[in-house]
C-alpha cells in the first residue's frame, strides 16, 4: 500500500535511503532546539488536520435569532514540503558501498525546515494561526546586554519574573547563534558566565538560528505545546534517467498554554 511519502516508488536501494535518511537526521537533530523544550503531542498522522481550543466563536450580529448558533475554534496544523534533488548516480553509488557520498542537498532541506519550524514556535507564523512564544510572553522583555560576561544578571532577572509569576523550574535558556557563541567564550578566569547561568536555570542553554537575542523559559510541562500530525520524514516526488526528486515534510502547529512561563531577553 502507497502512503503520502511514497517511499517504495523511488529508485533507491535500501543502502541510499539509509544514507538520505541519516543525513538529514543529522542536520535536524543538531539545529531543531523548540521540540526539545515544549511538550510535544503526536504523531497524529496525515488525516490529522486541526487542534480543538475546546471554544466556540459566537457571532455578535449577522446570526439566526431563532437558532442561536457558533463555530468551534481550532487551530489548523501547517505543512511543510521542501523539495530535494539528487543525482541518480550518487544515489546509487550507496549500494557500490561509497561512505561519503554528496547529499548536500538534502542536508540543506533539513537546514531549512529546522529553522521553519524552530521560528515558528519561537516568533511566530502568522499564515499559519501560530503565535509564538516570544509573541505570548506575559512578562516585559528583559535587555539581553552587549558584554556576555554579564549575561548572568539579565538571567537572574528574567528568573525573578518567572518565579514571581509562580512558575516551577527547571528553566532552559535558548540564545541567538551569536550570543549563544559569546557566552560559551565567555571567562577570562574563575567561574565562567556560561557554568554560573547553567547552575541558576538547572536546565539547558541552547543555540538557534531563530533569534537575535533569546528566550527564558520553564521546561516543568505544561506550558507550551507542539502538535504534529506527519513527524519530520523524507518522500519520493519524482525521477528521471539522471535526477531523483526528493522532499522533506512534517505538519504541525504550536500554542502557548502559560503565557507567563517565557520571558524574552532582547537583543
Amino acid at each position: 500500500m502507497v502512503d503520502l511519502l511514497k517511499r517504495s516508488l523511488a529508485p533507491l536501494t535500501e543502502e541510499a535511503w539509509e544514507e538520505v535518511d541519516a543525513a538529514a537526521a543529522t542536520i535536524l537533530k543538531a539545529q531543531l532546539t523548540a521540540r526539545t523544550l515544549v511538550d510535544f503531542c503526536g504523531p497524529h498522522g496525515w488525516e490529522y488536520a486541526a487542534v480543538n481550543l475546546g471554544r466556540i466563536d459566537i457571532p455578535k450580529a449577522g446570526h439566526d435569532q431563532d437558532v442561536p448558533w457558533g463555530v468551534r475554534t481550532v487551530l489548523p496544523l501547517v505543512e511543510v514540503r521542501v523539495p530535494i534533488t539528487l543525482p541518480q548516480l550518487e544515489l546509487d553509488n550507496a549500494a557500490r558501498g561509497c561512505k561519503d557520498m554528496d547529499l548536500a542537498p538534502a542536508e540543506e532541506a533539513a537546514r531549512r525546515v529546522a529553522y521553519f519550524e524552530d521560528a515558528a514556535i519561537y516568533t511566530g507564523f502568522e499564515p499559519g494561526g501560530i503565535r509564538g512564544i516570544i509573541q505570548e510572553a506575559a512578562h516585559e522583555p528583559v535587555k539581553l546586554p552587549g558584554d556576555p560576561e554579564t549575561y548572568p544578571q539579565a538571567v537572574a532577572q528574567g528568573l525573578k519574573e518567572l518565579r514571581l509569576a509562580g512558575v516551577p523550574g527547571p528553566y532552559a535558556l535558548v540564545l541567538g547563534v551569536d550570543a549563544y557563541a559569546g557566552l560559551i567564550q565567555a571567562g577570562k578566569g574563575g567561574f565562567p558566565p556560561a557554568r554560573i547561568v547553567q547552575d541558576m536555570l538547572g536546565g539547558d542553554i541552547l543555540a538557534t538560528q531563530a533569534l537575535k537575542g533569546g528566550v527564558l523559559l520553564s521546561t516543568a510541562g505544561g506550558d507550551f505545546e507542539l502538535t504534529v500530525g506527519q513527524d519530520l520524514a523524507l518522500g519520493f516526488a519524482t525521477h528521471d534517467r539522471h535526477h531523483v526528486e526528493l522532499f522533506l515534510t512534517e505538519s504541525f502547529t504550536f500554542r502557548v498554554l502559560r503565557p507567563e512561563a517565557a520571558v524574552e531577553l532582547s537583543a
